[in-house]
């Protein structure tokens, strides 16, 4: 099963992010990214075996995550696939060392994938016509997160369902 470590945004927030979703995409083009979807990726670990990922989901529960909080202030892209995001203009530390935490202890269970950069965001759209930011409203969003989510990806050939498996505790 394809799997990934996520922050998931309160209700309120993933509404937000959705209303900026929107206004991207009538100005950008592209594919919305369904509210129900919108998270910030940790950790993407790709195929993983059913007992594998049940060991992960121990893991996850057995995690005490401190609270942090993340200011998303700014509009980005990755030209390939035309992936238009938002997130923060500044890095964020505790968001850095959560991914590093993760990580240490997704590969201490042989998952390798670290990768070499993180930069923290929320995908609103994929395959974007125009990757610009021009015209899009100023971004000012706070995100106080304690929990993360061990979530399986399911594809049907046409979109992305995502399921929780496990979920931290909170400090």
């Amino acid at each position: 099963m394809r799997l990934f470590l996520a922050l998931v945004p309160p209700p309120a927030l993933r509404w937000r992010l959705g209303a900026l979703a929107d206004v991207a995409q009538a100005r950008c083009g592209g594919r919305r990214m369904p509210d129900a979807s919108l998270h910030l990726t940790l950790a993407f670990l790709g195929e993983v075996g059913d007992k594998q990922a049940e060991e992960l989901s121990e893991e996850i529960r057995s995690l005490a995550i401190p609270a942090g909080h993340w200011t998303l202030d700014v509009w980005g892209h990755f030209r390939r696939p035309g992936i238009v995001w938002v997130g923060g203009r500044r890095p964020d530390t505790a968001l850095q060392e959560l991914h590093e935490r993760l990580w240490e202890r997704l590969e201490a269970h042989g998952l390798p994938g670290r990768p070499s950069r993180f930069i923290p965001h929320v995908t609103l759209l994929r395959r974007a016509e125009r990757l610009e930011a021009d015209g899009l409203p100023d971004v000012d969003l706070e995100w106080t997160y304690n929990r993360v989510t061990l979530i399986h990806s399911i594809n049907d050939g046409q979109t992305a369902r995502y399921v929780p498996l496990a979920c931290s505790r909170a400090r």
